[in-house]
C-alpha cells in the first residue's frame, strides 16, 4: 500500500492536502503529524481532530523541549532577521525531523507538506526531508494552487476550515512567536484590522502604568523573572502573558524572503522582544567592543541561516561554538520597563561586568587624566595630516 505522511498543522493547506494526496496522487494512505511547539491546547486538539476524521491514522509529537533548547540558542544569538526573531523559521527543520521520524516508523515512501512555492517554509522542510532519502510531495507548489481555491474545494469536499473568504488570514503560531499574513494583509498599503492580534493588546489600550520586570540569565540563558526561577517553557509563557497586557512585541514589516520577493509580514512575539532586548543588554556590560562588533557580524550570519532553513550548514554548528564561547560570562540580570508597547532596559547587573566605576567616574581620581593627552595627541593624526595635503591641492 503506498503511503505518505504529512506534516499537519490542522489548518486549510495541510487540510486540503490530505484528500488531494490520494485524488491528484493516488496515495492510498495518508498518516497526518502534528507536531506540539507550543501551539495553544485548543489549536492542537482542533488539528488532532481534523486529522483522525480526514486522514487514515494521525500522530501528534511533543517538541516542546527541543524548541526550548532552540530558542536558548537564539537568544544568545540575539536572533533576528530584519526585525523577525524566527519563531516560524527556527521550528521548521524540528518540526520536520519529528515527521521523519514518524515515516521511518510507518515504512512510507513519500513526505508531504502544505508550504507554497512563494514561501520559506518550502525550503525549509525540503532541505531536512532530503537529507533524510525521503520523496518529497508539495500539493500546494506542485499543483499552483491559490488560497481562494482551496477555500472552495474545501467546501465542496465537506472539510470544516478555520478561515473565510472575509478573513483568509494564515497563521502560525508557537511558544515564541505568531505570524498572521495573507488576504488584504498582502497589501503593504493596508492598515491592520486589530482583530488580527490576539496575543497583546494595543499600545493605545495598554496599562497606562509601567512595570518593570526583573530578567535573570545563566550564561546567556533565561532563569528567572521577578526571581522565580521558571523552566523555558513556564518563563516564555509568562513573559507572553505580560509583554502582551503591555502592548509589546507587535512587528509589521516588509521581508526580504529566501526567493526574493518582499512580503508584507505581521508578528506578535511579547516574550522574544522582551528577552532579547534584556540579553543584549546584559550582553553590553560583560563583553568587549570588540567582541561585540564582532558577534554582531556572527549574530546576522546565524540568523539569515535559520532564516534559510539550513541548520544543518557546517558555518551553523561554527558560529554556536563561537557564540557559546562568549556567553561564558553572560550572566546577572537586567530590569525592563514595559510600557504602551515599549520595552526598555532601565538597568543591570553581573559580577562579570567590565564597567568599573572608580574608573569612569567623573568625581574619581584613580585615573590621572593627564596621561590621556599622550594618547590624543596621535589619535585622528592621519585625518589632520590628510586635511593639510587637501588643502594644498585646493589652493
Amino acid at each position: 500500500m503506498s503511503k505518505v505522511v504529512l506534516c499537519y498543522s490542522g489548518g486549510l493547506d495541510t487540510t486540503v492536502c490530505i484528500p488531494l494526496l490520494k485524488e491528484k496522487y493516488g496515495f492510498e494512505e495518508v498518516v497526518t503529524v502534528t507536531v506540539d511547539i507550543g501551539q495553544p491546547e485548543e489549536e492542537l486538539r482542533k488539528a488532532e481532530e481534523r486529522g483522525r476524521r480526514y486522514a487514515d491514522k494521525h500522530y501528534t509529537v511533543d517538541a516542546k523541549e527541543d524548541f526550548v533548547k532552540a530558542l536558548f540558542q537564539l537568544i544568545k544569538a540575539n536572533g533576528e532577521y530584519e526585525g523577525y526573531v524566527l519563531g516560524t523559521a527556527l521550528a521548521r527543520p524540528i518540526i520536520a525531523e519529528k515527521v521523519v521520524e514518524i515515516a521511518k516508523k510507518e515504512n512510507a515512501e513519500a513526505v508531504a507538506h502544505g508550504a507554497t512555492g512563494k514561501g520559506n517554509d518550502q525550503l525549509r522542510f525540503d532541505n531536512i526531508f532530503f537529507q533524510h532519502g525521503f520523496k518529497v510531495v508539495a500539493p500546494m507548489r506542485e499543483l499552483n494552487l491559490t488560497r481562494e481555491w482551496e477555500i472552495e474545494y474545501a467546501k465542496k469536499h465537506g472539510i470544516d476550515i478555520p478561515v473565510t473568504k472575509d478573513k483568509p488570514w494564515s497563521i502560525d503560531e508557537n511558544l515564541w512567536s505568531r505570524s498572521i499574513e495573507g488576504g488584504k494583509l498582502e497589501d503593504p498599503s493596508y492598515i491592520p484590522p486589530e482583530d488580527i492580534y490576539e496575543w497583546t493588546n494595543s499600545p493605545e489600550e495598554a496599562p497606562d502604568v509601567p512595570e518593570i520586570l526583573t530578567i535573570e540569565f545563566e550564561k546567556g540563558i533565561p532563569v528567572a523573572v521577578n526571581g522565580e526561577r521558571m523552566d523555558g517553557v513556564d518563563l516564555i509563557k509568562h513573559l507572553n502573558e505580560i509583554g502582551g497586557i503591555h502592548g509589546v512585541g507587535r512587528v509589521d514589516m516588509m521581508e526580504d524572503r529566501v526567493l526574493g520577493l518582499k512580503a508584507r509580514e505581521n508578528y506578535e512575539h511579547p516574550a522574544a522582544t522582551i528577552l532579547i532586548t534584556a540579553h543584549r543588554d546584559l550582553e553590553k556590560l560583560v563583553l568587549t567592543r570588540r567582541e561585540l562588533k564582532f558577534k554582531k557580524f556572527v549574530e546576522e550570519e546565524w540568523a539569515e541561516l535559520v532564516y534559510h532553513g539550513l541548520v544543518n550548514e557546517p558555518l551553523f554548528e561554527a558560529l554556536n561554538a563561537f557564540i557559546d564561547k562568549t556567553q561564558e560570562r553572560v550572566t546577572g540580570w537586567v530590569k525592563v520597563k514595559l510600557f504602551k508597547g515599549s520595552c526598555t532596559p532601565v538597568a543591570r547587573y553581573s559580577d562579570y561586568a567590565l564597567y568599573r566605576e572608580e574608573l569612569t567616574s567623573f568625581d574619581s581620581l584613580a585615573i590621572d587624566q593627564r596621561l590621556a593627552e599622550g594618547y590624543s595627541r596621535f589619535h585622528g593624526l592621519q585625518a589632520r595630516i590628510y586635511q593639510e595635503i587637501k588643502k594644498k591641492l585646493e589652493d
